[in-house]
């Protein structure tokens, strides 16, 4: 359903480019299949699109697989990332994965931990989204994809971003700053948002 939705959303058509993040692999499929279903049933108007997979460099067997130009998904035993809900090293649909990328015409790559928290913090930067490590993978690679030319800078892309940052806080743990502390009042809450935004001006 999440290829419905975002068909959906763009008011029913299929964008351009969409990354998607891999744990079993079984997500990439599915919007792929959602686009397939829609086009077949004439739903929406026939279109070329591609998708793309993102994987943490800590567990990349489908990204290792489609970089190789095989199928042959090669087990990671000792996933290493800080992206936990995507530490699968035996995705159980990464054959399927790897050739749904293959049909699109698409690519995929792989972000260390480094740059996952890199992702996280640019789509909170611009967007306003405060995205688990999952996320952050996915914007790391789409970085890459666009760097690489894999995604053309002027063609449309979607980012599958799939979990909210709350659930993995301790990922950005010393990398950002000590909350602030106020009153629970909307005096204080207005003075800490004007000085945060005034910060903001100042940096940009």
């Amino acid at each position: 359903t999440v290829g419905y939705e975002i068909m959906e959303q763009l008011g029913w058509r299929v964008p351009r480019h969409t990354v998607v993040c891999m744990a079993s692999g079984s997500l990439l499929t599915k919007v792929h299949k959602a686009y397939g279903e829609f086009t077949k049933l004439g739903l929406i108007e026939k279109a070329s699109f591609t998708i793309h997979g993102a994987q943490a460099t800590g567990c990349n067997p489908i990204t290792a697989a489609r970089k190789s130009g095989t199928d042959l998904i090669r087990p990671i035993p000792h996933p290493k990332t800080i992206a936990k809900s995507l530490a699968i090293g035996t995705p159980a649909d990464g054959y399927y994965a790897v050739k749904s990328m293959a049909t699109t015409g698409g690519w995929s790559e792989d972000a260390t931990d480094e740059e996952i928290i890199e992702g996280i913090q640019l789509l909170a930067e611009t967007e306003g989204i405060f995205a688990e490590t999952a996320g952050g993978v996915t914007v790391a690679c789409a970085k890459k994809l666009i760097e690489t030319g894999k995604i053309p800078k002027n063609e449309e892309v979607v980012l599958c971003i799939t979990g909210h940052g709350l659930k993995t806080v301790e990922a950005l743990a010393g990398h950002l700053g000590a909350p602030s502390k106020i009153k629970p009042t909307l005096r204080d809450f207005d003075a800490l948002l004007s000085s945060g935004l005034a910060k903001a001006h100042a940096k940009a």
